[in-house]
């Protein structure tokens, strides 16, 4: 349930470490709940996902 569908496929996000943003206002997206959202960043019409290195670990916080 992401806006990302339309630019990646799920094989090539696997195992990619992204940022996310979470806790976020429960919203209705396609009848499920979301509370998060992937960061990207779009520039004529490439979305790109916002990275991040491997050394940072799960759950850090982004500052």
């Amino acid at each position: 349930m992401s806006g990302i569908a339309q630019y990646y496929q799920p094989e090539d996000i696997i195992g990619k470490k992204v940022a996310v943003v979470t806790n976020l206002k429960p919203a209705k997206l396609m009848g499920r709940t979301s509370e998060g959202m992937i960061l990207s960043a779009e520039k004529d019409g490439v979305l790109t996902l916002v990275s991040l290195p491997n050394a940072i670990p799960n759950g850090a916080v982004i500052k």
